[in-house]
């Protein structure tokens, strides 16, 4: 696949695609993909409030997948996409790996242009804290959903586990073509007036730029075993300029992901695309290709 521009919306942060094309100066060509929603095999409403809380340096969410269901988004919100625009990515999810396989069936039949398995969603009390954190789970929720789709199959990693090279072997020997690396980490906020928990879910997934060193450090450390099979690394967390953006493209991803900073700053894309091109032209290089693993040790 090819992007337009290596930056990637990430899943939960534009919604269905439709958000941010409210926002006056806002183009999805500043965008080299969009990730969808996280979505379910049926409707799902999510957790009970509060929903979301403010950290230093990033945000905690457990918004617990609300989403309308595979077959709705399938139905009603893909054919109003432009795709001549950007990449369409979507993310499936699942309590169950047979839930995993009906979602990925659903989109392999659609326009979409690659599916993205959220074995790492920290927000769904049933099965994706365990999916995504023990390798041998992952791997067996990617093989089944392999065996259903030949869309490319993106695989998000949690960094909520013990040894993520591991967990990225064995989901490129299941069928993986690519990774997100990676997911929120998980964390909590508390009221110090009424001694509880800030979210209703109590615990949720801790992204922005808190993140940024230890997501550095996993796309390192999944290049290591990417690299030799030229699986792409799409790094994510905490990327709020063009600065952010090199580092993880220099650590071995081969496109960046931006999450958090698009709800304070929604035109932050065309900010941080102005200044990787800069940083080439000035490096006398041609592409980010050529930017990607670069890490001098």
């Amino acid at each position: 696949m090819e992007f337009a521009t290596p930056l990637v919306l990430l899943s939960g942060c534009v919604g269905f695609g439709e958000e941010y094309t409210r926002v006056a100066g806002f183009s999805n060509r500043d965008a080299g993909a969009i990730v969808l929603k996280g979505t379910t095999g049926s409707q799902r409403l999510g957790n009970a409030p509060h929903r979301v809380a403010e950290t230093y340096d990033g945000m905690l969410n457990a918004i617990g997948l609300q989403n309308p269901g595979v077959d709705v988004v399938v139905r009603d919100i893909l054919p109003t996409l432009d795709f001549s625009e950007t990449r369409f990515i979507a993310n499936a999810c699942g309590s169950t790996i047979e839930e995993y396989v009906e979602v990925t069936r659903r989109f392999d039949d659609s326009p979409i242009d690659a599916i993205e398995i959220n074995i790492s969603c920290p927000n769904v009390k049933e099965g994706g804290v365990q999916f995504g954190n023990v390798p041998e789970m992952s791997a067996r929720v990617v093989a089944a959903c392999r065996a259903v789709t030949r869309k490319p199959l993106i695989t998000k990693l949690s960094p909520n586990q013990s040894d993520i090279r591991q967990n990225a072997r064995l989901c490129i020997e299941a069928g993986t073509d690519a990774f997100s690396v990676i997911n929120t980490m998980m964390g909590m906020a508390i009221d110090v007036h009424t001694r509880k928990p800030v979210l209703g879910n109590v615990q949720g997934g801790l992204s922005g730029p808190a993140i940024k060193p230890i997501a550095l450090l996993k796309v390192k450390e999944v290049r290591e075993v990417a690299a030799p099979h030229n699986i792409p690394i799409i790094g994510q967390g905490g990327v709020t300029c063009a600065t952010d953006a090199l580092e993880f493209l220099i650590a071995g991803a081969s496109a960046v992901g931006v999450g958090t900073a698009l709800f304070y700053d929604p035109l932050v894309c065309r900010k941080i695309n102005d200044g990787v091109l800069e940083y080439l032209k000035t490096n006398g290089l041609q592409s980010v290709a050529e930017l990607t693993g670069t890490l001098n040790k």
